[in-house]
């Protein structure tokens, strides 16, 4: 039994040791990473790789918003100027009420009168009706083609600090027998060049050469953002003392047309033959006899604001 026992006890010293042995050679110097770890590192790449996609993303498509969902936050937006530029210039709605039609009279019943100059040929009376207006405080409104902006830029800028512009095309032709493109031209040409020279819009007033349009022409303007405005009286002085006008009946012209909401047409230049300017000779005797009727004034802002 001894000897029994005693084979028993190295055998069971023999066993511990290898299991002990065994134990020690499965059990690496570093830890093996477990499912938890695996996961932590494999999001962190992810993560990583994810803020590099949200960057680029925000590099080559301006204007979008990165919906990574490893960014924490929205990848800056940032505007193309290109298409900035298009889509976020100013445009003109008009009101629906003024549409199809040539406004000829201020939808009032006060007494307030709406004086208007047009200017396209030569700017000779503009001093003179600049300091009457400034004088007697006195708004008005100026109807300006391209090019007598273009020509005359000192005196835009001046026309525009007096009053409300509009648009009288680009060089003043009779619009019906043009093409659309043709029309089109004359109305932006026109409105590029006054928002240029003065920083003003033109827009949402214009106003027919002549006067002379065709149901076409209104609605092209009407579409263009622009409401026509025509008058309630036209004083004739641009005929000049050679077509038989006078101060006294430009005067006469105005007052004999007194209504609420009257629109006078006046002009700023001079008669190209007699070089007379009726118009801004008659100017403050329109201003005090309006007066004495009991008028005020007012700017076409009274139209569309």
């Amino acid at each position: 039994m001894q000897t029994s026992v005693s084979q028993i006890r190295v055998m069971a010293f023999a066993v511990s040791a290898l299991l002990l042995a065994a134990a020690c050679a499965s059990s690496p110097q570093t830890p093996r990473a477990g499912p938890s770890t695996s996961a932590t590192v494999t999001n962190m790449a992810t993560s990583s790789a994810a803020g590099r996609t949200s960057t680029a993303t925000s590099t080559a498509t301006p204007g979008t918003t990165s919906i990574t969902r490893a960014s924490t936050t929205k990848a800056p937006t940032s505007s193309n100027p290109t298409s900035r530029a298009s889509t976020t210039a100013p445009t003109a709605t008009i009101p629906r009420s003024l549409a199809g039609q040539v406004v000829t009279h201020i939808p009032t019943s006060r007494k307030v009168v709406a004086l208007t100059f047009d200017a396209g040929a030569n700017g000779d009376g503009v001093d003179s009706i600049l300091a009457t207006l400034a004088r007697e405080r006195v708004g008005a409104s100026f109807f300006l083609t391209g090019d007598f902006v273009a020509g005359h830029p000192a005196l835009a800028r001046r026309m525009s600090a007096a009053g409300r512009l509009g648009n009288h095309t680009t060089d003043h032709p009779h619009l019906p027998p043009l093409t659309d493109t043709q029309v089109r031209a004359q109305i932006t040409g026109a409105r590029t060049t006054i928002l240029r020279v003065t920083g003003k819009d033109p827009r949402p007033l214009f106003r027919f050469p002549f006067g002379d349009s065709s149901p076409r022409d209104l609605k092209m303007v009407n579409a263009l953002g622009y409401v026509a405005v025509g008058w309630t009286i036209d004083t004739l002085g641009w005929q000049g003392t050679s077509g038989a006008r006078s101060v006294n009946s430009v005067v006469q012209r105005v007052l004999a047309a007194a209504t609420p909401g009257e629109i006078v047409l006046m002009h700023v230049g001079s008669h190209p033959s007699d070089r007379s300017t009726l118009d801004a000779d008659a100017l403050p005797r329109v201003i005090s006899g309006l007066r004495a009727a009991g008028y005020g004034f007012v700017t076409l802002d009274a139209v569309v604001p």
